[in-house]
């Protein structure tokens, strides 16, 4: 019982060493098998699926399949048993060559999940190939004046296969005269001669054949069989001879074809046919002398067929042998050495390498750009060749070994101003006439960040009309670079600043990339007239350059404010105004006043009063002034006018569409006896008012008087700068807004609206007088966002210094 379980663990051990090994195998990823070439189709080659821990039914859903670079269709896999076997003809020859070791490498690919592993087929040689000698018949001619013991080399056979299956053992078929002698120096190198055991004659015996017999060292044995013809030539005891043994010759390159070299001449001592010598090459003379010389076999001139070319042979060796006609013939040897003499006939050869481009503009003097080099395959002064460099700014050639230069930087660069450079390299060698050829260079300067951003101007003014809707877009900048790629990427951003108690990016923005300027929400002209801000254009160098612009915006008014009624100083309930009249005023007596203002500038704040027709049909005696809002008799009043009169006062703006407010005036007419306590008041009232109407006519009118005095002289300068100047179409130039004066029908009106004059929120308020023309439209038009016009032309207007006659000036609080 203890023996049967000891018997078990071993085989548990020995199985579990023997899944340890394949698993090892399989692990390594490298399989070997051997075949035996010429093996038949289907030939079984080993169990890879098996030996690679593979399951046969895995194969097909994994996609089992084998690959080979080279010879993917000579073995296959069966996927049902999983075998590896021949699939086509293996010829290891073929394959392999005479290599000693020859195998196929296979990739045994299987996928879900991916796995590779390599196979390794070893294919075995078998004697499959004879010996085989290079000629079917091998002639030998020898002499029947030969000693004894003479040796004939004998051209061996060679065998395809390896090993043993190529050692190749020879034999001769039996004969008197001739027996076979084998040096073996190595299996690979084996000297076969035919060595003469006793004299020939030639009238016995003019011809021998004799078979040489190779047999290779395989099994079977494989052999293969060449025929040896031997002829027995007649003496020819004396070979022809020349008189030197070497002879030179110098001659031109490009020599024409036809041109004689040398006459050579060998004589021989023997008579008739033995001693008639004709000439020829040697058949060790390499082809490329035979294509450039020929000999004439009778005169021994050896001429120039082809163009003999210094730069590639300037030597030649020609060997010549003298055969005479004696049988056996016999050769008498000389050497002729033709040596070329250099002609300058090559261009000289430029080089460009070690190109350092492009070339930043900054670069440091004497930066090397790029390395030339020269050659000239002539010789001598033909070959010596001088480099020569157009235009010469702002680089130079600086030597710097023998046929060795550098293109160096010499002066400094703009790429702004020339970006590329195309250069001439000129090489001309030192012949006669000289040679000369030419190489360009295109150098491209690479850009640095050495151009801020410019503007076109260094200001602009923008008009833009007010309650804009948020983010309308008022005016684009242009910044241009004179720089190339990022650094002339130009971005744009806002200065920063406060305009009064708020920061500038709460009213504008600007687009990074296009420069479009926006407004972030509705500008109003009654709280801004002009924000002026600065644009930073920036590149995206390193370090980056920038330059600022400043824009100007003008914010035009519109009629967005009604008219508003001043509050009534005396009397009156519910907002109207009460008033005491006797009935004792004439025709043209003031009862009252309407007092309005409009927060809006221009004809937009230009107000005209109108007296509203009441329900009843009874004439009301009393009218109020178009412009100066003062209700007044227009007759005589009496007994029959009812004694309270309501008047309804439209007081009306100029704008387009007019805004509007309505004033109530109650008129109580009473007796005169009762008239002096409210008159007293009234006059009470209106002292005040009176004189304080008096001190702004003073003032008014010393403003009138310097305005005016202003106004002719601005007229006169305006004249005759139009007449110097030459007629112009269109805009005016761009710049600074015109001030225009406008007229109006005899009329004052003033606000007491403070507002903000400039964007800056630092100027203390003040006074001004603003001037308006009667031909202004009741509505501005708007000024198209980047058009540079003049503010006469962007109102529409048409200013004539005919057309001033009246004027009307507001007084406002700024």
């Amino acid at each position: 019982m203890v023996y049967h379980w000891r018997g078990d663990l071993r085989s548990w051990r020995l199985l579990l060493s023997l899944l340890l090994l394949a698993a090892w195998k399989v692990g390594s990823g490298q399989l070997h098998y051997s075949v035996s070439e010429e093996a038949k189709h289907g030939t079984f080659v080993g169990r890879i699926a098996q030996d690679l821990g593979l399951e046969l039914a895995e194969l097909v859903p994994r996609l089992f399949r084998v690959a080979s670079k080279a010879h993917g269709d000579l073995l296959e896999v069966n996927l049902q048993n999983g075998i590896l076997f021949v699939n086509s003809r293996i010829d290891r020859e073929e394959l392999c060559g005479r290599s000693a070791e020859c195998s196929i490498h296979l990739e045994v690919i299987v996928d879900r999940p991916l796995q590779v592993f390599h196979v390794d087929v070893e294919v075995k040689d078998i004697n499959d190939n004879p010996p085989v000698f290079p000629v079917k018949e091998q002639k030998l001619f020898i002499s029947e004046s030969r000693m004894p013991d003479s040796r004939f080399p004998l051209e061996g056979a060679s065998d395809a296969d390896i090993g043993a299956n190529s050692v190749l053992t020879y034999r001769l078929s039996s004969h008197d005269f001739f027996i076979l002698e084998v040096n073996s120096k190595n299996d690979e190198n084996k000297l076969v001669e035919l060595v003469l055991r006793k004299s020939l004659d030639r009238e016995d015996a003019p011809a021998h054949n004799l078979f040489l017999t190779a047999t290779d060292g395989g099994k079977p044995e494989l052999t293969g069989t060449v025929q040896l013809l031997v002829t027995v030539l007649d003496v020819n005891d004396n070979a022809p001879t020349f008189e030197q043994s070497e002879y030179e010759v110098r001659i031109f390159e490009n020599s024409d074809n036809g041109t004689a070299v040398i006459r050579l001449n060998a004589s021989d001592r023997d008579e008739r046919a033995n001693g008639a010598v004709s000439y020829s090459f040697n058949s060790l003379v390499p082809t490329m002398v035979v294509d450039q010389f020929s000999i004439d076999p009778n005169t021994g001139e050896i001429v120039i067929r082809g163009n003999l070319d210094f730069e590639q042979v300037n030597l030649y060796k020609i060997r010549i042998d003298a055969t005479d006609k004696g049988h056996p013939p016999m050769a008498g040897h000389c050497t002729v050495l033709v040596r070329v003499l250099d002609k300058n006939d090559n261009i000289p050869e430029i080089a460009l390498t070690s190109l350092s481009l492009p070339v930043r503009e900054d670069a440091q003097f004497g930066t090397v750009i790029a390395l030339i080099s020269v050659n000239d395959l002539d010789s001598g002064a033909n070959g010596q060749v001088t480099c020569s460099l157009t235009p010469h700014v702002p680089f130079k050639l600086v030597s710097t070994f023998k046929n060795y230069y550098s293109l160096v930087l010499d002066s400094a660069l703009d790429r702004e101003t020339v970006s590329i450079y195309e250069l001439v390299v000129t090489a001309r060698d030192g012949g006669s006439p000289s040679l000369w050829t030419t190489a360009s260079v295109s150098v491209e300067v690479a850009d640095v960040n050495d151009n801020a951003p410019v503007f076109a101007q260094p200001e602009y003014t923008v008009f833009v009309k007010e309650n804009n809707p948020p983010g309308c877009h008022i005016f684009t900048v242009s910044a241009r670079d004179a720089d190339a790629q990022e650094n002339a990427l130009v971005s744009y951003s806002l200065v920063e600043r406060r305009v009064g108690d708020r920061a500038l990016s709460s009213y504008v923005s600007v687009h990074a990339e296009s420069g479009k300027v926006y407004a972030l929400q509705p500008l109003d002209h009654e709280e801004l007239e002009l924000l002026q801000f600065q644009v930073s254009a920036r590149d995206a160098g390193v370090p980056p350059l920038g330059s600022n612009v400043t824009l100007q915006v003008f914010v035009l008014d519109e009629n967005d404010n009604a008219p508003a009624l001043l509050a009534p100083r005396v009397g009156g309930t519910g907002g109207a105004v009460s008033e005491l009249v006797p009935r004792s005023v004439g025709a043209g007596h003031v009862v009252a006043k309407v007092r309005a203002v409009d927060a809006d500038s221009g004809y937009n704040a230009w107000l005209s009063y109108e007296l509203q027709p009441t329900a009843s049909s009874a004439r009301i005696p009393f009218r109020v002034g178009l412009y100066t809002g003062e209700i007044s008799t227009t007759r005589v009043l009496d007994e029959a006018d009812s004694p309270r009169h309501r008047l309804l006062v439209l007081v009306k703006d100029h704008g387009e569409p007019a805004l509007t407010v309505t004033a109530t005036v109650l008129v109580s007419l009473v007796e005169s006896s009762q008239a002096p306590k409210a008159s007293s008041r009234a006059l009470a009232g209106a002292v005040g008012p009176e004189a304080a109407l008096v001190d702004v006519n003073v003032y008014l009118i010393i403003a009138v008087c310097a305005v005016s005095s202003l106004l002719v002289l601005t007229l006169l300068l305006y004249t005759a700068l139009r007449c110097s100047a030459p007629p112009t179409e269109g805009a005016g130039p761009a710049g600074k807004p015109t001030l225009v004066c406008s007229s109006a029908v005899e009329s004052w009106s003033y606000s007491q609206q403070r507002r903000q004059k400039a964007c800056s929120g630092e100027e203390a308020p003040k006074t001004d007088l603003m001037a308006f023309s009667p031909s202004l439209p009741p509505h501005l038009g708007s000024v198209e966002v980047g058009e540079q016009q003049d503010l006469n032309v962007a109102h529409g207007l048409e200013v004539s210094p005919f057309k001033f006659r009246t004027y009307t000036f507001y007084l406002r609080k700024l």
